[in-house]
Parts: structure tokens; C-alpha cells; sequence
């Protein structure tokens, strides 16, 4: 399955676990590398000495490549990408935030970049910026999302049309079916966040995995646009937001509700009702708690029998 996304990463298959905030240690990257994908620790939620561990236990737990990322809101950023650079990583994902202030840092020290975009705009601008590839995120995704919400269907071939990087697809897959259906889009590869966060080794809390598998269809929702889009599970904490809204609340209201640390509550800790729990609109297909190696190798076997039987 080589094409321009497994050769720049030096990876067997063209498939990305996504690096999602409280989900993605070294347990779970290491298991997809190990497996031919590219495992990402996601960043956003660990303080750099804490990120710091993770990086090395990831490099004892696999000699396969693998990735960080690194949204780039994030108040210790310098430290991040210094640990990043120390530590020899040689992939990094940015996310949230003006791709030109990292990618040529990043680049300088041989390291592979890749950005985060919602629209044809960011593309651009990131391929701009001198990005390796870019990951085009459809709305139907969980955590934080694109203003635009603009649909993973209509988003690659749009951004394909304009690029002339790799093109990552993610958003609403979690099979074979959907890297099929992406890859027949103009996709060179995908980004799977979700269906990952339901493994055995994803850092999610037990009551949090099972939350993932006992979502249907509708059970999540885009919200808190004034802040910052992000797709939630409709719990407690999702009514909550619904209540407010109704009284036309300011930013500081919204934002004296979010509060600190509720995703970590949710996701990490496991209090489903107080917790915010980021989940994309996939869960719907997702159904059972599985190892990351049987996840992945299940998408390539449906991935390789599906474009069997439509002769792609």
C-alpha cells in the first residue's frame, strides 16, 4: 500500500492515529506503529516534562517511526518543541495556530510537518508555510473542529483541487469503508482519531470507552462556537450548555461554565455526567473495546476486500 504518505513517514500503511488530548500516550502510538501505521502522542495534554516520558517510553516500546502533536495554543509551546527537538522526534502534527511559526524551526532540524486545516484557506496558507502535508479535518470530527463546518466529503477533493502537498483525510472514518471512500476523494492517506480512542491501550478512561461504543447516530454535537467549536457526547455537562444558551449568555458566562480541566474529567478521570467528553461523529459505527493492532489491521483487510469487490 506505498504511496507519498507512507514513504514520507516510512510507514506501512497510510493511516495516521490521531494524537487527541487525554487519549494518545505512548501505549497507544507505539501499538499503531508497531502495526504499520504512525502512532501521535498527543501534546496537548501533558505538561513538556510529562510529554518528555511518554517520547522516551514510546522509543523503547517501538523502533518504528512515530509522531507528536502539538496544538499550538499551548502556553509552554517553547518548551514542547524543545523537548521535541532533545528527545530526536522526527514527525510533528500542528494544530490551532499560524503554521508559519513552527514549520521552519521544525524543518531546520530535519523534522517532518504536518498541519492541521479545516478549509481550502488554511491548505493553502500551511502549504505556504512549507508544510509536508496537510490534514484535512471534515466538522464530523470530535474535540475541536473547523468554524466552517464543512463536511469531510466536500473538503478533500476541494483542498486536492488546490495542493500540491500529500493530503490526509480525517473526520467520520473509523473502517476500511471510510479510508476507501477518502482515498477514492483524492486523499493519500487518513487520520483516525475515534475509532483509536476505543482501544485497549488508549489512555481514555474505561467509563469513557464504553461511552464511545454505546454512542449512536445524533449522540454527539458541535458546540461552544463562541469559544471554540468542539464536538461533544450529549451528557449532563452538554444539557448544561444547552440551558445556558437559552438564557443568550456572554463569553464569560460560557466560559465561568467550561471551567478548567473538564475534558480531563471526562475523558481522562471518567465522570461522564460533569466531564466533557470529545467524541467524533463516528462512534456511531463503533461498537466494541478493541486492541489498536486488531483495529488497524481490520480497516486494511476491509480497506483491500472492499476496493477488491469495486474494482477500484
Amino acid at each position: 500500500m506505498q504511496n507519498r504518505i507512507t514513504k514520507l513517514f516510512n510507514i506501512q500503511y497510510p493511516i495516521v492515529q490521531g494524537g487527541m488530548i487525554w487519549v494518545s500516550g505512548w501505549k497507544l502510538a507505539s501499538a499503531v506503529s508497531n502495526a504499520g501505521g504512525l502512532g501521535l502522542i498527543g501534546a496537548g495534554s501533558m505538561y513538556p516534562e510529562v510529554l518528555r516520558e511518554h517520547i522516551q517510553k514510546c522509543k523503547k516500546a517501538t523502533d518504528k517511526p512515530f509522531g507528536v502533536n502539538v496544538p499550538m495554543l499551548y502556553p509552554d509551546i517553547e518548551k514542547i518543541m524543545d523537548i521535541i527537538v532533545e528527545e530526536g522526534v522526527k514527525i510533528v502534527f500542528t494544530s490551532a495556530g499560524n503554521p508559519k511559526t513552527w514549520t521552519s524551526f521544525l524543518k531546520e532540524k530535519g523534522i517532518k510537518v504536518v498541519h492541521v486545516v479545516s478549509s481550502v484557506k488554511f491548505a493553502l496558507k500551511a502549504e505556504a508555510a512549507g508544510v509536508d502535508a496537510v490534514v484535512c479535518e471534515g466538522f464530523e470530527a470530535g474535540g475541536h473542529n473547523g468554524r466552517e463546518e464543512t463536511t469531510t466529503f466536500t473538503l478533500i477533493p476541494m483542498v486536492k483541487e488546490q495542493v500540491e502537498i500529500p493530503v490526509i483525510a480525517a473526520g467520520g472514518i473509523g473502517s476500511g469503508r471510510g479510508m476507501l471512500a477518502a482515498m477514492v476523494l483524492g486523499a493519500d492517506g487518513v487520520q483516525i482519531g475515534s475509532r483509536f480512542a476505543a482501544t485497549v491501550e488508549s489512555s481514555a478512561h474505561d467509563n469513557f470507552k464504553k461511552t464511545i461504543v454505546e454512542v449512536k447516530d445524533g449522540g454527539t454535537q458541535l458546540t461552544l462556537k463562541e469559544l471554540a467549536p468542539v464536538r461533544l457526547v450529549k451528557n449532563k455537562f452538554y444539557q448544561e450548555i444547552q440551558e445556558l444558551y437559552q438564557q443568550g449568555p456572554s463569553v464569560e458566562q460560557l466560559k465561568e461554565l467550561l471551567g478548567r480541566a473538564r475534558a480531563k474529567r471526562g475523558m481522562f478521570e471518567g465522570n461522564l455526567d460533569d466531564g466533557e467528553l470529545e467524541i467524533g461523529q463516528v462512534a456511531g459505527l463503533i461498537h466494541e473495546i478493541k486492541p489498536a493492532k486488531e483495529v488497524l489491521e481490520a480497516i486494511v483487510e476491509e480497506y483491500q476486500q472492499v476496493k477488491k469487490e469495486q474494482l477500484f
